[in-house]
């Protein structure tokens, strides 16, 4: 932002100094009252389009009698307002130099300017200047230095610059080592990958592996190796200069809102809907209907890509449910049976940032992970907290927020908290994140699971720094980030669907509406409880919730798989031997696809729910079978006994039966609905939780919910998932206080 300001006074003939404080830019400016008030306006009129200029104050000054404008040294004294930058993608001007057989840059992997290249990543400590960043190690050379010190270049004070003389180089790496460098270290990569090999590639934010995305025995291979048999894959297309959608448009439908999604500076994942004759593999999202899709955000995928010509699979490289790596020799270790080649640079990774995910929801690309170029999300309170609070989240998805006065950041996407290198990352991002914005929390929030590592961390931390620790109820997190986005005063509907959640009477929560307001919600609804055998290991067997379904009301179960235990486990069930209650729609979601005859197994949290969903196979119903409400303690229980018979209905098609059960559903909420306006006046309502990520359900009952003048929010700024949770704890505790 410097550089723009300095030619912006220098056209306006106004002299004075422009520098980096503690998170803010500081401009002094004197000379003619109109030039001044024609700068002030140009600011905000004319700024890069990547910055968004706040005025934070102004006052009138003494002239200095200054000669010229300058850009001084950082000045790190004053109050702190900082604001960490977002990693960013290669701009179109980078992305022509990177092609001009004639620039200095030619097929350089590293290059960036002002307007592009990573930030949040490769940032030391603040202020944001080339000596606390990770290229402190590569000295500029005589023409970067030069055109770091021009006003009038590009990379004027572009922190990140270099070029193939004084910058990072690839490296080819296999077995440990290195077979070829800088281009030739491209060259073979693509050779490999045409060969249907492998490749760990070192990005901004982390490795990606990449493969054939047309190879099916290329792709079949990276999942076994990588032991992830069926979670969906992300995949990159080739998107050159002037046509960067054309190749993508012959495999996956898109519209204007994908386009222009897709191409803004964060390059985030959105995921489309596949065509027919599709030539991505199947083994892309085995029986899904959509993929996952980037474009190219950095010098070095446009290279590979390019070259390669066809889409790559772009993973992140890691040992499934870690945060992605990013160290050099850590991937030759850990990747070694996955990967037949590395290909790695000599710029560090800060810290990891995965790739953001988002998926379009009711015309509204909606986020299920954020992640590189968008975290950390900075987010302005509806309150000022009197002292720094710092929340950890969930366990499965996790992130953590840092809050205090009327600002919240959350960070990317940690992961699931069951392994040691999340528990490292974890305590790496709290700890990086209040050396960065310089906030020492003073105060902690978790969740009430008392199992949960998140949770389990923050007692230790608390009773460690003699800080007060609040827990906070895992749906009351989830409708208080969702009432963050309602933008109402008013108390609210928040309707809570997910998988698990420790519930205020110690069972197992997920299908589950309050009213209220952060701070005081009211469970006024809930779903039929249930007893899971087996406990959380039906969050990987949905047979177990189709069996706790069928037992639960007089019916006979026999998995498809042939299961000896199965008569062992209901004499367990009968006795509620580690069968803990639950009301959970996302089980309730699982039992409906085990008992369509759906895979009774998932290898990945949440997929027997996405494989029901891909039956509807775009197919909408007006058809759905009525739920019966009843009250029972003073709570509205909805019965989900009438969905077995519809579900096992082998004379009606999936696809029928999927329809009709999303749109049951549907109809269950628009019910409560108007139950509850009745009875409170209310006519707006939140969906939230990781049921919501699904499209057909929550179109459904947005369009039921519109129709009969309700409001509705989804929110589309926070994850509706567990990721979201920190952020809803910062909420809860605000309103509290």
């Amino acid at each position: 932002f410097r550089p723009f300001i300095y030619r912006l006074a220098r056209q306006h003939k106004l002299d004075g100094w422009v520098r980096n404080t503690l998170g803010r830019v500081e401009i002094f400016i004197e000379g003619d009252n109109e030039a001044i008030d024609a700068f002030s306006k140009a600011i905000f009129t004319e700024h890069p389009p990547l910055a968004g200029p706040v005025l934070d104050s102004q006052q009138t000054a003494e002239p200095e009698n200054l000669s010229g404008f300058a850009i001084r040294d950082s000045h790190a004294q004053g109050e702190k307002q900082i604001s960490v930058p977002v990693d960013l993608f290669l701009c179109d001007d980078c992305l022509r130099e990177l092609n001009d057989p004639a620039d200095r840059r030619y097929r350089y992997p590293f290059i960036n300017c002002t307007q592009c290249g990573p930030r949040y990543t490769l940032i030391r400590k603040l202020p944001y200047d080339r000596a606390n960043t990770t290229m402190a190690g590569f000295p500029l050379c005589a023409d970067c230095l030069a055109e770091y010190k021009d006003p009038g270049n590009r990379r004027f004070h572009a922190e990140p610059i270099a070029c193939p003389v004084c910058g990072p180089v690839l490296s080819l790496s296999q077995l440990g080592k290195i077979i070829a460098e800088k281009e030739a270290a491209l060259a073979e990569s693509v050779h490999l990958l045409q060969q249907g090999k492998t490749i760990a590639v070192k990005g901004i934010g982390g490795y990606h592996l990449m493969c054939d995305a047309t190879d099916a025995e290329a792709v079949t291979r990276l999942r076994r190796n990588k032991q992830r048999p069926d979670k969906p894959l992300a995949v990159m297309f080739p998107a050159p200069a002037g046509e960067p959608f054309a190749a993508i448009e012959t495999s996956l439908e898109l519209n204007d809102t994908d386009r222009k999604f897709l191409a803004q500076a964060s390059r985030p994942i959105l995921l489309l809907r596949k065509k027919p004759d599709s030539m991505l593999c199947k083994q892309i999202a085995p029986g899904l209907n959509e993929i996952g899709l980037m474009l190219p955000y950095s010098p070095l995928h446009h290279l590979l890509l390019d070259a390669f010509g066809k889409p790559l699979v772009a993973t992140s490289a890691n040992i499934s449910g870690e945060p992605v790596l990013t160290e050099n020799d850590e991937v030759e270790q850990r990747l070694q049976h996955v990967a037949d080649a590395c290909l790695h640079h000599n710029r560090p990774i800060q810290r990891p940032a995965d790739d953001p995910v988002y998926r379009r929801i009711d015309k509204r690309p909606r986020p299920i992970r954020i992640g590189r170029g968008i975290a950390p999300l900075e987010v302005r309170l509806p309150f000022s907290l009197e002292k720094p609070v710092l929340a950890v989240g969930a366990h499965m998805k996790n992130t953590v927020s840092l809050a205090w006065d009327d600002r919240a950041i959350i960070s990317p996407h940690i992961g699931e908290m069951d392994n040691a290198r999340s528990l490292a990352v974890f305590e790496n991002t709290i700890n990086d994140l209040q050396r960065l914005y310089d906030i020492k929390a003073e105060a902690i929030v978790c969740d009430r699971h008392p199992g949960y590592t998140s949770s389990r961390w923050a007692t230790q931390w608390s009773r460690q720094h003699k800080r007060p620790l609040q827990r906070v109820y895992h749906h009351h997190a989830h409708a208080s980030a969702a009432f963050f986005e309602c933008n109402t005063d008013e108390a609210i509907l928040a309707f809570c669907w997910d998988g698990t959640g420790f519930g205020e009477d110690g069972t197992i929560w997920g299908g589950e509406t309050f009213y209220g307001r952060p701070g005081h919600w009211q469970r006024v609804a809930s779903l039929r409880p249930f007893y899971l055998p087996g406990g959380d290991r039906a969050s990987r067997e949905p047979w177990r919730s189709a069996a706790a379904l069928c037992w639960q009301t007089g019916r006979d179960y026999q998995p498809a798989a042939d299961n000896t235990q199965i008569t062992l486990l209901k004499q367990a069930w009968e006795k509620k031997n580690n069968c803990p209650q639950s009301s959970s729609m996302g089980r309730l979601f699982d039992a409906a696809a085990a008992l369509c005859g759906l895979p009774e197994t998932a290898s990945f949290e949440g997929q027997a729910p996405m494989l029901l969903e891909a039956q509807c196979a775009g197919r909408r119903t007006d058809e759905y079978i009525k739920l019966e409400l009843k009250n029972e303690n003073a709570l509205l229980l909805a019965d989900w006994e009438a969905l077995i018979d519809l579900m096992t209905d082998g004379n009606t098609s999936l696809s029928v039966r999927a329809a009709v059960f999303h749109q049951s559903l549907a109809q269950l909420i628009l019910a409560q609905a108007e139950i509850f306006r009745e009875r409170y006046n209310t006519r707006s309502i939140a969906l939230c939780g990781g049921v919501f990520q699904n499209r057909v359900l929550s179109e459904s009952a947005i369009a039921l919910l519109t129709a009969e003048g309700f409001k509705v929010c989804l929110p589309g700024l926070i994850p509706v998932n567990d990721a979201g949770i920190s952020f809803g704890q910062i909420i809860e505790y605000g309103f509290k206080k």
